[in-house]
């Protein structure tokens, strides 16, 4: 019978991730654990008191989505996060109904947005996203819903940006890093211009996250958001 670390190996090879060749971070040491009980304390607490208070505006959103093309309100999307489990992240819905024969037609009809797509994973100018989903987006109240995530305990307010399995090579020899923290709702990305900043920057914010990481710095990080929402640097 294969041990618990060969079954955790197997299901991270499953992913698409070499773990052989990500045993150890670049310092030569195992990533800081984020698993602390302050942090989650803190996130069960906050989440929950805004989930109460923006009950209202969640509301609305949810009724403006739903009366703009009949569709679901809410979308969830296969993410990776702490150990590697996948989870649903959740989001109000932004695009059109059938985004994603849209974006497989787009790329298979012009290189600029596939060459866009291989480097970002993102589209600024993308058909796909619904007039309202566009007002969602640049005001990031689409993510709002990520707060049932949090109380759920799939994501922290407050870690490295949520990634899909085909991102996790980009991550490079600090994939488990990756794996070391809850994904969260805000984090350096965000407040750091969000897509104005290069991927190998985001992936170089995250990692210095995991490994500086202190509840102090995540209250300086959430007090940081709110005047980059508002600006909306970087953001589409």
């Amino acid at each position: 019978m294969a041990s618990r670390a060969q079954s955790r190996e197997a299901e991270r090879a499953w992913r698409g991730v070499d773990v052989s060749a990500h045993t150890q971070n670049s310092s030569g040491s195992r990533p800081h654990p984020l698993g602390r009980t302050s942090k989650r304390a803190v996130d069960l607490v906050v989440a929950i008191v805004a989930l109460v208070v923006l009950a209202p505006l969640l509301l609305i959103v949810a009724m403006v989505v739903k009366l703009g093309d009949g569709g679901p309100v809410l979308y969830s999307h296969t993410r990776v996060g702490f150990g590697g489990a996948p989870f649903g992240c959740l989001k109000f819905r932004t695009m059109k109904t059938n985004a994603s024969a849209q974006l497989a037609e787009l790329l298979k009809t012009d290189p600029t947005a596939r060459m866009e797509w291989e480097a970002t994973r993102k589209l600024k100018n993308d058909p796909r996203i619904t007039v309202v989903g566009e007002i969602l987006r640049r005001s990031s109240l689409d993510e709002l819903p990520q707060l049932i995530n949090v109380v759920r305990g799939e994501m922290s307010l407050v870690g490295p940006r949520p990634v899909t399995t085909e991102e996790l090579p980009r991550y490079g020899e600090h994939v488990l890093t990756y794996f070391a923290a809850r994904p969260g709702l805000t984090g350096h990305w965000q407040t750091s211009g969000r897509n104005d900043v290069s991927y190998q920057s985001r992936v170089s914010l995250d990692v210095h996250y995991v490994r500086t990481w202190s509840l102090w710095r995540d209250f300086a990080i959430m007090l940081k958001t709110v005047p980059s929402l508002f600006s909306q640097r970087g953001s589409y």
